[in-house]
């Protein structure tokens, strides 16, 4: 009779991390109810491991142990753990730090020693420049492509702009950072699982030119990330880390919607070369993309310009145009604020249906005019890309949560 592989279930993987002792080092961190339930899909198993803030920095050995346990597991492929710290309530100062105080409150107070006279006072000593953060190995510029919403056509844009770029003969690559909800794999029609290059180190798909990676790789479509915050970005992390991307020109990210977690966690731990905002034109859309261009004024990476998406609508039967969500509101915001317009692209059949099929408009219709746009768009971006680089290293940010 042939073998056949255990199936992985919640309680094996519980079973396997009960050999894992918990940051007390007495009980198993199952015990401790630190783990998160797991996703599992395919041979993939992700779990979080929650553990007190100020200890987070040195239990990279928990977390690894824990990994270990789980890539041993029989019919486990691959086994991603997360760190997730959380400071307890009260937790804000530690002992050391409260203000010592140790006389009885009824105590008279103690006469004051005559005011002598000051030293000069000293000029507050400058705040040390941040460390230079480390790129991505063989990756020489790397893009976001946000919103400040969902909807707006973010990530067929953040498609057809990579392959524009690809078009105009750089090397690219694209990550889905969407962790939530990824879709480059529909998009760009790319079905399978990545492979392993060594122990931690995946290979990433490919798909018309363009090297891919995204959370959809790894687990099934319909699975829901419920994840908290510290794990999303451990998730988005690893996937910029431990993907063996080779040289690229550049690599263009895909973020999620809004000014969260993500945003953050490019900005703290790649040195970004700019920011596409995707936008339609009228104003509830146009609100949410002055947050997006602030946030990334704020922690200092370069807005490289702003795309119209869903900029008019041509009738396939009789030419007419409407202009469904208003015309040129981003185009004016743009004016407005001072960064480049970067194009406007149209609302049209030929664009869904291409992305539908993931089958992209500038890589399945290049000589269309919707590809034409893209190339165009792809070609500003290239031109910000060099105006920032001759402009000089910009000094690398103080993420500030305000």
């Amino acid at each position: 009779m042939p073998e056949t592989t255990p199936t992985i279930t919640k309680d094996v993987v519980f079973d396997a991390l009960r050999r894992v002792k918990g940051p007390d080092l007495e009980s198993d961190i199952v015990t401790q109810k630190l783990v998160s339930d797991p996703v599992i899909s395919n041979g993939k198993v992700i779990v979080s491991i929650t553990v007190p803030a100020e200890a987070a920095s040195h239990l990279e050995p928990l977390r690894q142990a824990a990994e270990k346990v789980l890539s041993d597991l029989p019919g486990v492929e691959r086994a991603m753990v997360a760190l997730t710290a959380e400071r307890r309530p009260g937790q804000g100062m530690s002992q050391n730090a409260m203000p010592q105080n140790t006389a009885p409150r009824s105590a008279p107070p103690r006469p004051q020693p005559a005011p002598q006279p000051s030293a000069p006072q000293r000029a507050p000593a400058q705040a040390p420049q941040q460390p230079q953060k480390a790129g991505v190995p063989g990756v020489k510029a790397i893009i976001a492509v946000a919103s400040g919403k969902g909807g707006v056509g973010k990530s067929t844009t953040a498609v057809n702009l990579a392959l524009g770029l690809k078009a105009n003969g750089l090397e690219v690559g694209i990550l889905d950072a969407d962790i939530y909800g990824p879709s480059l794999p529909r998009l760009m029609g790319i079905k399978g699982r990545p492979e392993s290059v060594s122990e931690r180190i995946l290979k990433p798909m490919e798909g018309y030119g363009l090297k891919v990676m995204s959370m959809g790789f790894l687990v099934e479509e319909e699975t829901p990330m419920i994840w908290r915050g510290p794990m999303v970005m451990s998730a988005l992390t690893q996937m910029l880390r431990e993907v063996a991307w080779g040289e690229l020109d550049v690599l263009v990210v895909d973020m999620p919607p809004g000014t969260g977690d993500a945003q953050l966690t490019m900005a703290q731990q790649v040195p970004l070369a700019g920011a596409v905002i995707v936008s339609t034109p009228q104003d509830l859309a146009l609100i949410d993309a002055r947050k997006g261009l602030n946030m990334f004024n704020k922690v200092n990476v370069p807005v490289l310009g702003i795309v119209e998406n869903m900029s008019y609508f041509l009738c396939p039967h009789c030419g007419e145009r409407s202009d469904i969500f208003g015309h040129g509101g981003a185009e004016h915001e743009a004016e407005r604020i001072g960064v480049p317009f970067l194009g406007a692209v149209p609302l049209h059949m030929d664009i869904r249906e291409t992305s539908d099929s993931g089958r992209p408009i500038v890589a399945s219709e290049p000589q269309s005019e919707h590809a034409r746009i893209y190339r165009h768009i792809a070609d500003a971006v290239v031109k910000r890309l060099n105006v920032e680089k001759a402009a000089g290293v910009r000094q690398a940010p103080r993420v500030v949560v305000e």
